[in-house]
């Protein structure tokens, strides 16, 4: 996703930018005044969101493992990658099996430059252009193809950018549309932000929605509507913590704000 407020703008570091906010909840240095503003304003709304963003971070690295130590999958899509942060979808999959082939895919300028850059040396993971607002462009894309076998099954990340798809943009459509795509005995991975119906919830999607201009909480139903009829993996679409968690990772009982997202694996027949 580009900056906040559209669909593939030019890079503008004066506006706020998704993947740079998040760098600096990370506590990264690839982010702007305009992201850092962004970002406190988050936090001083809710001081325990950089908790959550790291909770996202993990359940992403547990996806990963999965999917390729268990699922046995060697090639990966992740759709709105971000920026590149400690322990990077590549990295992670090829502790388990190097030979994994990983394409990054977004449409923000700052995000392609430092993935190429990071990647010159290594010959099994890409950074293309493409756009979840515009999946026939992904589908066909020659780079795309060029780095993954559509006839073997891929496994598709969503982490963390389903929800600044407005419901009038059609988000399961959207989606739909990438996992028909899919080759049989792929699997998709989807992050998502919950609308809980309290009020912290409904604070911290204001915020977001006034720093980045669109965000969509959603509820654990809308979500699970995304999979459209994949079955889920187990323990299926559950708050963060609980998705196959390793031991200490941090419990929704103890920390309020991990009781804001969700995660789920589903699988193509």
């Amino acid at each position: 996703m580009a900056d906040g407020g559209g669909q593939g703008d030019a890079f503008d570091p004066s506006r706020p930018n998704v993947a740079r906010v998040y760098d600096y909840l990370l506590g990264g240095k690839d982010n702007f005044a305009a992201d850092r503003a962004v970002s406190d304003q988050i936090i001083a709304t809710l001081p325990q969101v950089v908790l959550g963003v790291r909770a996202q971070r993990a359940v992403l690295g547990r996806v990963i493992r999965y999917l390729v130590g268990e699922a046995g999958i060697r090639q990966l899509l992740d759709v709105g990658s971000g920026l590149p942060t400690a322990d990077n979808v590549h990295e992670i999959a090829h502790r388990v099996a190097p030979d994994t082939r990983v394409v990054y895919l977004d449409n923000d300028q700052v995000v392609l430059n430092h993935a190429t850059a990071l990647l010159a040396d290594d010959s099994s993971t890409f950074a293309v252009r493409g756009d979840l607002f515009d999946p026939p462009s992904i589908i066909a894309s020659p780079a795309v193809r060029a780095h993954l076998n559509w006839d073997k099954p891929i496994g598709l990340l969503l982490c963390g950018i389903v929800h600044y798809v407005l419901d009038s943009d059609h988000p399961a459509e959207l989606v739909g549309a990438l996992i028909d795509a899919l080759p049989s005995g792929s699997y998709v991975f989807i992050h998502h932000l919950l609308d809980t119906g309290e009020p912290d919830a409904a604070e911290l999607q204001a915020q977001m929605a006034k720093g980045l201009g669109r965000v969509q909480f959603r509820t654990m139903a809308q979500v699970r509507k995304l999979f459209g009829g994949l079955d889920l993996v187990p323990p299926g679409l559950v708050p963060v913590p609980q998705w196959r968690p390793d031991p200490g990772t941090a419990s929704r009982a103890d920390h309020g704000v991990l009781r804001l997202a969700c995660a789920g694996v589903a699988r193509k027949p």
